[in-house]
Formats: C-alpha cells, sequence, structure tokens
C-alpha cells in the first residue's frame, strides 16, 4: 500500500492518454453497431488498396470503407448502405469481379446488420455493462461495506477505461490486430469484470479474516498482510488464464483475436487493480473518515 500514490499517477496516466486517443481516434464499430453490409475478401496476392478504391467509386460504393484484415492480402469491405436480402454485399462483389482478373479473390464473410438493430445493440450493450457494475456495487457493499463496494466498482472502471484506452490507441497499429467493437468484445468486457471482482473480492475476504485476527495492526498492515496472503493464488489464477488466453490469441484465428485481445490486457489490468487500486481507495477513504 505504500506505492499507492505512484500507482494512482501511473494508472492516471494511461487513462488519460486512452481517453485522449479515444477522442481523436475514436474506435471502430463492427458492423453488430454500425449497420451496413460487410465482406471478407481473401485475396490471392496483396491488393492495391487505391485501385480498390476507384473500382468501388466508380460502381457508386465511394462512401466504402476498406482497410487489411488479419493479412496483407485480407480486405475488410464495409458499406453502411441498405438494400434487401444481400443485394449490396453481390454488387460490391461483381463490381470487383468485373475490373479484377478472374479468381483473384475469395469471399470468406458477408454481413449484413440493419441500423435500427445496431443502434438497439449499442444500447444494451452499454446497459449491461452499467447493470453489471451496478449490481457488483450492490453485492460488495452488502458483504462488506460500502467503502468496499465502491473501491470495488471504482478499480472495474478503471479496467474497462484502461482496456478501452489501449483499444483505441492500438487499433490500426497493424492489420494483424483489428480491434473492433463488437458483440465478442462486449463479452469480453463483462467477462473482464467478472474476472476482475473476483479476485478484489479474495482479497477483500482476507483482509475480514486478518482484522479479527490482528486487531491491534493499523488497515494499511492488514491490507499488505491480506495481499501477500493472496498474492501467489491471485498470480496463479490470472497466469493460467493469461496462457489460454495468449493461445487464443496468437493461434485462434482472426474472429477471436480482438476477444482474446481485450481479455489479455484485462486479465492483467484486472489483477493488477484488485491490489494498487481496490484496496488503496478503500485505505485512503478509511484515513479519511479517521482525519476527520
Amino acid at each position: 500500500m505504500g506505492a499507492r500514490t505512484k500507482m494512482y499517477i501511473a494508472s492516471t496516466t494511461i487513462i488519460v492518454i486512452g481517453m485522449l486517443s479515444l477522442f481523436v481516434k475514436g474506435v471502430d464499430y463492427g458492423i453488430d453497431f454500425r449497420g451496413g453490409t460487410e465482406l471478407v475478401l481473401s485475396f490471392s496476392e496483396k491488393p492495391e488498396f487505391g485501385q480498390l478504391r476507384e473500382i468501388l467509386g466508380g460502381a457508386g460504393f465511394g462512401d466504402s470503407e476498406i482497410k487489411s484484415f488479419g493479412s496483407e492480402t485480407m480486405i475488410l469491405v464495409r458499406t453502411t448502405r441498405q438494400g434487401e436480402g444481400m443485394t449490396v454485399a453481390t454488387a460490391l462483389q461483381d463490381a470487383l469481379r468485373a475490373k479484377l482478373p478472374q479468381g483473384s479473390f475469395q469471399v470468406l464473410r458477408q454481413d449484413k446488420i440493419g441500423p435500427k438493430i445496431g443502434k438497439e445493440l449499442r444500447q444494451d450493450a452499454m446497459y449491461a455493462i452499467v447493470a453489471s457494475l451496478l449490481v457488483i456495487l450492490a453485492y460488495v457493499a452488502i458483504r462488506y461495506k460500502f467503502s468496499f463496494g465502491v473501491g470495488a466498482v471504482l478499480a472495474l472502471y478503471h479496467d474497462v477505461l484502461f482496456t478501452l484506452g489501449i483499444i483505441s490507441i492500438l487499433d490500426g497499429v497493424t492489420p494483424w490486430l483489428n480491434l473492433e467493437i463488437t458483440q465478442e468484445m462486449i463479452a469480453a468486457f463483462l467477462t473482464l469484470v467478472g474476472l476482475s471482482v473476483n479476485d478484489t473480492v479474495v482479497v477483500f475476504d482476507r483482509i475480514r479474516e486478518n482484522s479479527k485476527i490482528y486487531r491491534s495492526w493499523s488497515l494499511e498492515q492488514i491490507m499488505n498482510r491480506s495481499i501477500n496472503d493472496t498474492l501467489s493464488r491471485t498470480i496463479i489464477t490470472s497466469g493460467t488464464i493469461l496462457i489460454v488466453l495468449l493461445v487464443l490469441l496468437f493461434v485462434g484465428g482472426e474472429v477471436t483475436r480482438g476477444f482474446a485481445f481485450a481479455l489479455t490486457v484485462g486479465i492483467i489490468v484486472g489483477t493488477y487493480s484488485s491490489i494498487y487500486i481496490a484496496s488503496a481507495v478503500v485505505l485512503d477513504n478509511s484515513l479519511r473518515k479517521n482525519k476527520e
């Protein structure tokens, strides 16, 4: 706990940088949340982006977004155009086939989401995250004390904002890392919330037990002892999950890469926040009350 001020500064700095990145760059929403038509194409050779934009622009799809997807030969084409069935997807493919050599690409995936559904999914995702944080606040406050609940929820906000900021900073840095906000990414954030609060509750349980054993100790001493008591368990549990996530990140393929990356960052940050954010907030709140 003696290092908590330095940790506050480090966390705040990274979160502020991440929020600035969100404000300037924003994040890429997947078709789940934006609505429109999306194609994932695999080319036999590295395609020329300028040529693809010229072809699609000549076919009336000048507003289409084209970017690398997983590798140099895979391309994501996205447009907000809507049409009956998969007519827009078919028109995109026809425009490319008419100008490119036969067999130069194949369609790996095509999706279509209506704008109303995309808006509803964005709202539902936000409600799910906020509701989970409120329920966790109530649970921890009832099981321990209200200040413990506040510490746990602040740590979870820290984890979500930290991870979201890292995603915004690294999105687009390399074609291999495609970090769009999709339903899978929201699932990763909700999983992160559950894993992080699990670590926090383990530490809080030990603090409560040691408070009864070491009655003459200060709260800071009790917290340090409790964190050290649970540290090996925390590292082993989080380390085991991290190994699985790293395998999923590097071997699992494009579909699960965003999910695995968000959880990889989240499990590291969540383990850190259980020690240096959740417990530290409870300690500082107790010290403030004692001064009053």
